[in-house]
């Protein structure tokens, strides 16, 4: 599908968001095209070998041939610190017929990194090259391992120790986000690092970090080499960008961008109410909307519209209100 869209961009991926990124919002973003595959939320592995519902729940993508209703394939990802049960929870997901096995070395937050999960690992190649191995030889050689990681913790000095190690272990493509655990997610962004890898490694590197409009893919391309891409907080901003790269510039329709947005948040309104209960589904279209005013004047005024909402009944109200065409299940959502 992504294809169609032209071939100016190498590979766009949908990163995975934590709280963000779920199957509702995956499933409206890549409807609208551009992706070559997205990533889940992470699955902690701690203890023990977690049971398929684990997985199910957290993509129902996995039941209907591990794509979106796009067709967009999933790639399921994965954050812990034992190799041995890191390899033995791939292979018991590895039934469930996954488009790919992605491995967090990447998330920042406290409680993660607490508990020796996500990017804590960064001071540890050794580490990372032997939860890289086991996990590649527990799954079937037809289902890709692959790798998010930053850039270090406090700073950049094991970064190419790190990508070595992964290549190492077997991951057939690595993710790069420009920052390290400390920066959070702060503006600055290390884009030259993703070059120094790219030069020292032979397995195929995907740029991540601060890509919110095509001028930024632009330059992430041209500082890195990097014609792949990641796409996590740019993406929810702007649902259009990876249509915007594969267009590579031409002209589009402001109007018709944003009708084709209108429907796109009438979806994302009935599937968050198809999955949460009405105390928790209007949080995550403001949520969505928030990100969202950053790219659209038209957002801005929506999300302002909403905002004051507390239930369902009121959101639908003032999407309507908003020019946003839902349907009448919608209206009678309470």
């Amino acid at each position: 599908m992504s294809r169609a869209l032209g071939n100016a961009s190498g590979k766009i991926v949908l990163a995975p968001m934590e709280g963000l990124a779920d199957d509702v919002l995956r499933a409206v973003l890549t409807a609208a095209g551009g992706y070559d595959w997205c990533v889940t939320e992470f699955v902690r592995v701690t203890t023990t070998v977690l049971p398929h519902s684990c997985y199910t729940r957290l993509s129902p993508e996995l039941t209907q041939g591990s794509r979106t209703a796009s067709g967009t394939p999933v790639r399921i990802q994965l954050l812990g610190a034992d190799p041995a049960l890191m390899a033995a929870n791939a292979a018991h997901l590895a039934l469930l017929k996954p488009f790919g096995i992605d491995l967090n070395f990447g998330c920042p937050t406290p409680l993660v990194n607490r508990n020796r999960g996500g990017a804590a690992l960064l001071d540890e190649p050794e580490l990372l090259r032997r939860i890289a191995g086991s996990v590649r030889a527990a799954v079937p050689p037809s289902i890709p391992v692959t790798a998010k990681m930053r850039l270090g913790i406090e700073n950049t000095d094991r970064a190419l120790d790190c990508a070595l190690a992964l290549e190492a272990g077997g991951v057939q493509e690595l993710v790069v986000h420009a920052r390290t655990k400390e920066d959070g997610y702060r503006p600055l962004v290390r884009w030259e690092w993703i070059a120094r890898i790219r030069e020292a490694v032979k397995l195929p590197i995907i740029a991540n970090g601060e890509v919110w409009k095509l001028a930024d893919y632009r330059n992430i391309r041209a500082a890195t080499g990097c014609a792949d891409v990641m796409l996590g907080r740019g993406a929810v901003a702007d649902p259009l960008l990876a249509q915007r790269i594969r267009a590579d510039g031409e002209t589009r329709d402001a109007a018709a961008d944003w009708k084709l947005l209108q429907a796109m948040i009438a979806e994302f309104w009935l599937r968050v109410q198809q999955k949460l209960p009405p105390h928790q589904s209007p949080g995550r279209l403001k949520q969505w909307l928030g990100l969202m005013q950053r790219s659209y004047p038209q957002a801005l005024r929506l999300f302002g519209a909403v905002r004051e909402a507390r239930c369902a009944t009121g959101i639908s109200a003032a999407l309507e209100r908003g020019g946003i065409e839902l349907a009448p299940t919608h209206a009678q959502a309470s």
